[in-house]
């Protein structure tokens, strides 16, 4: 039983996810592969050029910057063992967009160090992975491997994070996994808790509790896939307690070259963004994504448009995005993409935001 067929990466659920079934998307360089032990490396490598034209200051910027998934690289392991197949998996995901902002010192930040148990009885993993809440909301999102929203003016593109579903934050977890039950997959973990309430003498006398159940079937040529995942999570300090929950779901379906999808969230003192921003409180958020996408040949065109309406960060935004993706060989993918995004003050009414993006990228992949 080899662990790597069993569970795939976040990153390589996602590569398959928007490349289709191509040798590309779950590609990696086995290196050792003797008496039941294998060892692997798999990278993904992008940059893009980004044209940024934003009303409210009325300014223009150029840049030449990452999508929204990193540059990154992993290692994975696995090692037959009688009943069981011991596995792990560590993945350094790095930063390119250093010039303007701290020259030469590009961030690197490890968001899987994990190792894992397989056996009849299913799946345990311990150590750190991306949550199980909002999971497929992002990894199944039609521009996962494109640019999206632009986030912060220096830093990351956001793709739909806050205009449709939030990040799924990697934590440190034990996360169990029970065997496939016919295209059903049911997992649950306990998390490290999030920082919901601020001060040196936060109290978790619980840690946080997240699931996902997803469910994928083809009938006919028609591939149908659901997902309902959630969290919860109780914290105090100095009296104050701010109880956290929340719930993700959606939708994916594709016949021959056309899929929708549509997606959503709904929250309680949770940040709709960075599940780990303190000091919030019990206001609510939700959101939804709605795409749709046709394949041809080598090229995919996406239209994508997703909400987020957030008492807690009293904003509201809005995201639209028109991709195009041409599949040059299955390691090498090029990228063009307009972004329409617009937030504003939800009590006010004030715009904030009101940006428009260009980004033309390539992507490798191995």
């Amino acid at each position: 039983m080899n662990n790597n067929k069993i569970r795939k990466s976040g990153l390589s659920i996602a590569m398959a996810a928007v490349m289709g079934a191509s040798a590309g998307a779950n590609a990696a360089v086995e290196l050792y592969n003797e008496d039941g032990t294998t060892f692997s490396v798999d990278g993904y490598f992008n940059a893009f050029y980004v044209n940024r034209d934003d009303d409210v200051s009325d300014t223009r910027d150029s840049r030449i910057k990452m999508g929204f998934l990193p540059n990154t690289i992993g290692f994975n392991f696995s090692k037959a063992m009688g009943d069981l197949t011991l596995g792990g998996r560590s993945s350094f995901w790095t930063s390119i967009n250093d010039s303007l902002d701290s020259p030469t010192d590009t961030s690197i930040d490890v968001r899987q160090f994990y190792a894992t148990v397989d056996g009849s009885f299913g799946q345990v993993l311990i150590g750190k992975d991306f949550g199980l809440y909002a999971r497929s909301n992002i990894f199944l999102d039609e521009i996962l491997m494109g640019f999206g929203s632009p986030g912060a003016a220096g830093g990351v593109s956001f793709g739909n994070i806050g205009a449709g579903y939030p990040y799924p934050t990697p934590s440190a977890q034990i996360t169990y996994r029970a065997p496939e039950m016919s295209g059903l997959n049911v997992a649950v973990g306990v998390l490290d808790p999030a920082d919901t309430v601020t001060g040196t003498n936060d109290e978790n006398s619980a840690p946080r509790f997240e699931t996902e159940i997803t469910y994928s079937t083809d009938m006919n040529g028609l591939g149908l896939t659901g997902w309902l995942n959630g969290r919860y999570q109780s914290a105090e300090n100095g009296g104050i307690e701010v109880d956290s929950s929340g719930v993700g779901y959606g939708v994916k379906a594709s016949l021959a070259g056309l899929t929708l999808a549509a997606s959503g969230f709904t929250s309680k003192g949770d940040n709709p963004v960075l599940i780990t921003n303190g000091a919030v409180t019990e206001d609510d958020a939700d959101g939804f994504l709605v795409q749709g996408s046709y394949t041809f040949g080598p090229n995919r065109v996406v239209l994508s448009y997703g909400e987020t309406d957030a008492e807690i960060l009293n904003l509201e935004t809005e995201s639209t995005t028109l991709g195009f993706f041409h599949d040059v060989n299955s390691n090498f993918k090029l990228v063009a993409e307009y972004n329409m995004f617009e937030g504003e003050n939800r009590t006010t009414g004030t715009t904030n935001s009101d940006i428009n993006t260009i980004a033309l990228g390539a992507i490798v992949t191995f």
